[in-house]
């Protein structure tokens, strides 16, 4: 049988800042439950009532045993990760967002207007347009793999919406468009009415 799990003698001034920490509570819910562990091991608890007396399971009592013992103090504070990778970079961004202000018929595909639907189709390659006549496919300089949800949040970051609003009196300019009027019973005549630059 193992040898059970202890940990090392606390030296005088790791006991008093192991003190400082588990009374004040100021530092966090982790790094308290990993100073009162340290502290019972220390005064010789054994693993599975310092598992009860934390709410905390058997292995990660002993995971916080063993770095203490091999880094000191500097366990208390977990080297996790920071979640999942980020799966698309700055390049694929400034790609996403010179593609989504560009017009699709400058890109040669059949269509004026974006949807994110269509966007994110032809960012991943999937978009299959077939030129009459030649039979080339219309595909992107570089390909971005990336969901309807995350295109959506990328293109609000970067303020490109999916309607013109009075916010943006210099899209008629900067696209070169034209605003199209229309008259109506609650509009006069030859007023300008804003237009969808993006629909989904």
């Amino acid at each position: 049988m193992a040898e059970p799990v202890r940990a090392r003698r606390l030296s005088e001034d790791e006991g008093r800042r192991l003190q400082q920490i588990v009374r004040r509570g100021k530092h966090g819910s982790v790094r308290v439950r990993r100073a009162l562990i340290i502290m019972a091991s220390a005064s010789g608890t054994p693993v599975p009532a310092i598992a009860r007396l934390v709410a905390a399971d058997e292995d990660t009592v002993r995971d916080v045993i063993h770095a203490f013992n091999d880094r000191g103090l500097h366990a208390l504070d977990p080297q996790w990760a920071g979640g999942r990778p980020r799966l698309i970079d700055d390049e694929d961004i400034t790609f996403i967002v010179a593609t989504a202000t560009a017009r699709p018929k400058t890109l040669g595909l059949p269509f004026t207007r974006w949807s994110v639907r269509k966007l994110g189709a032809y960012l991943s390659g999937s978009y299959q347009y077939v030129e009459p006549g030649l039979g080339l496919q219309r595909m992107p300089g570089r390909r971005v793999r990336i969901g309807r949800e995350r295109l959506r949040q990328v293109l609000r970051d970067n303020d490109i919406t999916f309607q013109r609003t009075a916010r943006q009196p210099d899209l008629e300019r900067v696209h070169g468009r034209r605003l199209r009027r229309q008259a109506g019973p609650d509009r006069a005549r030859g007023q300008r009415f804003p237009r969808s630059m993006l629909r989904v």
